[in-house]
């Protein structure tokens, strides 16, 4: 039973410790709405999706007045574009013709992003696959809400270094297509490997191929609530620390449960996941780096800092999995820079480069995600960023991913204002030493030896 004192400290981690249920996001299977022709796919799809997803955002909004908790954002996540089209899409203009019905569905739907223009190449490329993706610039351009996601690895297959050669060229051209926006179409892209299908969180969320026809999932953040806890036991050992993130983790969790339940219930979807992931925001007091702090380095990057983070990330997934039937998604400590504005302090004051976040990638959730980097980074480098990333998720069997954004006209120490959840950030130097002849190469990286596993 919840008693009183449990209330009054949940009202508090709302009020003042930035508590909130992340996202609900509803991922709908579009396999259904396959056609031989581009115009009755784009009707099935809006069909489709008004049918599954048309009372997603009222009842995320009803849960949120009755129950006190804020629900940031209302999303939906569809099966990869590129399985969906691939009986009727003959060239990248037919892909951008299905993104834009995407986004007009993703507008009357009243959600603030759907993922999905999305295709899984871990160990080849269909004709399909590879028209979408040469469509994403065009199809992230000319969107408001359409988030693209490319998974080019897998612990079980390997890294297709074609399909990463191609997302190199990718962004650069999203870059250069959206160059007077600050290249914000590569906001919403991102390259994963090990991508997991019940993923709430964008811009890499889609409804895998082995979903069912609906379902609901979760994503609940609380980097302050954490921050806060450990704020109480200043100096405390490793025991006590380790306790202190398990309890608050499974808290917060226990909210996320909730209206994961309630949602469920209301929309008649299956419930899914939930993610335990701590995501921050731009706003102060909700970041994943004034954690590291608190738990003892001046700043992230300094030494010690991969150890603090693999701390941070294992207990809470430990305190989290107590209070969920199910548990999915990413589940760990989001480590991005522009939406983490400690992150963004650390990278400004010298501690923290892209080589130390990489490292930092190792052990916690996702990869070097929203990092900003100079608009005349080589393709080719990107390419080799891109590689770097999907090696530590196959050799170590979980997910990492690269959202990184080559703004045009911006130099290393240059600033750059996205707005929104998406926040600022600073200009990263890359590294300029060429690796075009290893991207040049044609073929797949094999699997590591403990993939198999049969």
């Amino acid at each position: 039973m919840i008693n009183i004192s449990e209330v009054i400290e949940t009202n508090k981690m709302i009020q003042d410790e930035n508590l909130d249920v992340r996202t609900i996001t509803m991922g709908v299977s579009l396999l259904d709405c396959a056609d031989a022709s581009v115009a009755e796919c784009r009707r099935k799809i809006c069909a489709k999706l008004k049918r599954c997803a048309g009372r997603l955002v009222e009842t995320g909004d009803a849960i949120a007045s009755e129950f006190g908790v804020p629900i940031v954002n209302k999303r939906v996540s569809v099966t990869p574009a590129a399985a969906v089209g691939a009986s009727c899409c003959r060239s990248p203009q037919d892909f951008v013709d299905i993104a834009r019905t995407l986004d007009d569905a993703a507008r009357d739907l009243g959600v603030n992003f759907l993922g999905g223009f999305s295709a899984v190449v871990s160990k080849g490329m269909t004709p399909a696959d590879e028209l979408l993706i040469r469509s994403i610039p065009e199809a992230l351009a000319s969107t408001e809400r359409i988030c693209s996601s490319v998974n080019v690895g897998s612990t079980k297959t390997g890294i297709d270094m074609d399909a990463v050669r191609l997302m190199g060229e990718t962004v650069k051209a999203a870059a250069e297509r959206t160059k007077d926006r600050d290249s914000i179409a590569c906001a919403k892209l991102v390259v994963l490997c090990n991508a997991p299908d019940d993923n709430p969180f964008m811009a890499g969320a889609f409804h895998g191929v082995s979903e069912g026809d609906a379902v609901v999932n979760v994503g609940v953040s609380g980097p302050g609530v954490v921050k806060c806890a450990l704020a109480q036991i200043p100096g405390a050992d490793f025991e006590t620390l380790c306790e202190t993130v398990k309890r608050t983790a499974f808290k917060i969790t226990r909210v996320g449960q909730l209206v994961a339940q309630e949602a469920s219930r209301r929309l008649g979807v299956p419930f899914g996941i939930i993610d335990l992931s701590l995501a921050p925001t731009p706003a102060v007091g909700d970041s994943v780096a004034d954690i590291l702090r608190e738990i003892g380095v001046e700043h992230p990057g300094a030494p010690g800092t991969t150890a603090a983070l693999a701390l941070l990330n294992d207990q809470v997934k430990k305190g989290g999995v107590m209070a969920s039937s199910y548990v999915g998604g990413l589940s760990g400590a989001f480590i991005p820079v522009s939406e983490d504005q400690g992150m963004i302090d650390a990278v400004q004051a010298g501690a923290l480069t892209i080589e130390k976040l990489e490292a930092m990638t190792c052990v916690c959730s996702v990869g070097l995600d929203m990092i900003a980097i100079p608009g005349d980074t080589s393709a080719a480098a990107i390419a080799g960023i891109i590689a770097d990333e999907a090696a530590i998720g196959m050799v170590n069997q979980k997910t990492t991913a690269v959202r990184v954004i080559p703004v045009s006209g911006k130099r290393a120490g240059d600033t750059v204002e996205f707005g929104g959840l998406l926040g600022h950030a600073p200009v990263m130097p890359v590294n300029t030493f060429d690796c075009s002849r290893l991207i040049a190469r044609k073929g797949r990286i094999p699997a590591p030896i403990h993939s198999f596993k049969n």
